[in-house]
């Protein structure tokens, strides 16, 4: 019986695990923001209101984004570290932004109409569950969630409140991939068997850093939000919070989601999770403070007897396919290779065959999610958070197999690990009060 499931019951059941060792319902105080299911449709020419939550890296990039669209306007940038609103707001054009430090006055400003999260990852998915409490549309940067458990909080969050909720998996914009994935759909590799995906993405190692002060205008004890209260380390800050297991999910959560996506896509598998997964790998030659692998062989099996393979290396490597990030989708006729970045080619019958290209990626997936926020026709998100659950627990199931040191067998349907308590405890994690997920959204 294939675990293939329709959306409605998928989006009930994906990640209903766990909730017995959430925290309880946050009791956030005064500065909570206020729940709000009110829904405005707007025209073209009518002004759309966007913060920004985090504003370093992707965030930086969003406001070059999110404002080359029309009638949008920027009003708040937040972020924990005041030392770099001074650069932001440079950036920001039609007038100064206000500045905030703490999420949730961002949120109860009736002013903001929609959020971009750029937060780290451990913030992804609660700050979704109270933007849309708050009555704000989303835009969430991959992976949307830390955990699988969080999965199905963002999704009802969504629903209940009747938001647009983008995930950021921008290659999904790419009209190359579009138009290889129509392929796909129309059968040119006739009856698909395997995808095998990579992402080669040569690092340096971060090395070791003594906790130290907290930097001067920095609020750390918002930063650290739900995870566990340690001493501020540089290693554990700006960025190098991808390859900590408190903040981050190493390098298959960090450009990993971009692969998963896609081969969901490809294999039209964007509503269900396989039932075997292994991983293997380490941290390779570096001899640092990062915790996640830095190689990592991940494998996943469907019930209807689908593979995928997943590979990252963060050391030097060779190419694939003229590649060094993409996923080959294997079929009855031959294979198809889908680039990041460089289009699709196709060899059929062992001849070469349709081949295309065409960009598009972040402006055109804002373009996209502002558009929707307009129409209210969620039906047209190129992204929509349910798939960017999928993707990411693709991710997610490989950490927990590597994690354990051995392979697992899950069950799409109660999205738990069939008597195996030591996998179904990595499905969540205790939130550190008061940023705890609620228990209902």
């Amino acid at each position: 019986m294939s675990t293939k499931v329709d959306r409605r019951s998928f989006i009930k059941t994906s990640a209903a695990v766990g909730t017995a060792a959430l925290a309880g319902r946050s009791a956030l105080g005064e500065s909570a923001p206020t729940v709000s299911t009110g829904t405005v449709r707007r025209g073209a020419n009518d002004e759309i209101r966007m913060a920004i939550l985090g504003i370093r890296a992707q965030g930086r990039n969003h406001i070059g984004y999110q404002s080359s669209g029309k009638n949008i306007r920027i009003v708040t940038l937040c972020d924990v570290d005041e030392n770099l609103f001074a650069d932001r707001v440079k950036l920001v054009p039609g007038g100064e932004p206000k500045t905030e430090t703490d999420l949730r006055r961002v949120l109860d400003d009736k002013n903001v109409d929609c959020v971009v999260i750029a937060m780290p990852n451990h913030w992804h998915a609660l700050a979704t569950v109270w933007a849309c409490q708050a009555g704000k549309d989303v835009y969430v940067e991959k992976p949307a969630t830390y955990c699988i458990s969080e999965g199905k909080k963002v999704i009802e969050a969504a629903r209940k409140y009747d938001r647009v909720v983008q995930a950021g998996t921008h290659l999904r914009a790419q009209k190359a991939r579009q138009d290889g994935i129509k392929l796909l759909r129309e059968g040119i590799l006739g009856d698909l068997y395997m995808a095998r995906a990579f992402i080669y993405n040569s690092r340096d190692s971060i090395g070791r850093q003594e906790d130290c002060p907290v930097p001067a205008g920095v609020d750390y004890d918002r930063w650290l939000g739900p995870a566990p209260a340690r001493p501020f380390n540089p290693n554990r800050f700006h960025y190098n919070w991808h390859w900590n297991w408190d903040y981050g999910n190493g390098e298959i959560g960090n450009n990993g989601p971009h692969m998963t996506d896609l081969v969901i896509q490809g294999l039209d598998k964007q509503d269900v999770l396989p039932v075997k997964i292994a991983s293997q790998g380490g941290r390779y030659v570096w001899n640092d403070q990062g915790e996640t692998a830095n190689t990592q062989a991940t494998t996943y099996q469907y019930e209807d007897g689908t593979l995928v393979a997943l590979d990252i290396r963060n050391l030097p490597s060779n190419q694939e396919a003229d590649a060094t990030e993409a996923a080959i989708f294997y079929g009855a006729k031959g294979y198809m290779v889908i680039s990041l970045t460089g289009g699709f080619q196709t060899v059929i019958d062992g001849k070469p065959g349709p081949k295309g290209t065409g960009g598009g990626a972040h402006r055109e997936l804002a373009q996209n999610f502002q558009d929707v926020v307009r129409s209210r026709n969620k039906a047209d998100l190129l992204a929509p958070i349910a798939y960017g659950h999928t993707g990411a627990a693709l991710c997610h199931l490989g950490n927990i197999a590597y994690r354990l040191g051995r392979s697992v067998q899950f069950d799409p349907t109660s999205a738990t690990f069939p008597d195996d308590a030591e996998a179904n405890a990595l499905l969540t994690r205790t939130y550190r009060k008061p940023y705890a997920m609620p228990e209902q959204v």
